[in-house]
């Protein structure tokens, strides 16, 4: 009996995280740069962390053999100089790696996104160069770096597409600018990523990526005026 549920826990364990990792919010399943270093990033500090603690447990097991006669300055100059040039080196490389996305890009296409309790208001560029407002639906281009300028109506929000990139705040009078990108045409789910109040749970919204010959033509054609 406890073979068998040995057995059964070993298959559905990982069953159960590939499913987790495959979620339409899962920053683990990544559809854009930006949300592939994070994912990278990720599995990084998991496997760093499993690294780490069987060298502790392997140092508990090493103390149990009783004293041994060991040099000081090697264990010091190992793992107080060597060991931490290692870590902030890895450091520094995905820093550098990862701003040099975020750096300015002429042919970043800029859109607006307002949230408010419990809703999202977007303006982006439409057909013929005017600009449309949608509710819930960001309509973005495959392939192309997208400047959103997130903002607040109310109280603090965040504007969060797990699969395309991180999280920012949505504060009331003031803009702050994430970028994103989607790799491929699709529908991304994203999600209000601060309590906002009593409809945080419904606070969603969506991001359409469609590709360069369908875009912007495929906008609902809204003009901001009128939505107004």
């Amino acid at each position: 009996m406890v073979s068998l549920v040995k057995r059964a826990g070993s298959v559905s364990v990982p069953l159960l995280v590939v499913s987790a990792c495959s979620s339409p919010l899962s920053a683990l399943n990544p559809a854009g740069p930006a949300a592939d270093a994070i994912s990278i990033l990720w599995w990084i500090f998991l496997i760093g962390a499993g690294v780490l603690t069987l060298f502790v447990m392997c140092l508990i097991a090493i103390s149990f053999g009783g004293p041994r006669q060991v040099s000081e300055r090697r264990w010091t100059v190992g793992l107080g100089v060597g060991f931490s040039l290692v870590i902030l080196s890895g450091l520094l490389v995905s820093g550098i790696a990862v701003g040099e996305r975020l750096l300015p890009k002429e042919d970043a296409i800029v859109v607006h996104a307002h949230a408010r309790q419990w809703s999202w208001t977007f303006s982006q560029p439409g057909p013929g160069g005017v600009w449309v407002e949608t509710e819930r639906d960001l309509h973005i281009p495959a392939g192309q770096p997208v400047d959103v300028r997130v903002t607040s109506g109310d109280v603090i929000h965040s504007f969060w597409v797990p699969r395309l990139a991180g999280k920012i705040d949505a504060i009331p009078g003031r803009e702050n600018v994430l970028r994103i990108e989607a790799d491929r045409p699709g529908i991304y789910e994203g999600r209000c990523a601060e309590f906002c109040g009593l409809g945080y749970s419904g606070h969603r919204f969506r991001v359409i990526a469609h590709s360069l010959d369908d875009w912007p033509e495929s906008i609902p054609l809204i003009p901001a005026e009128e939505a107004e």
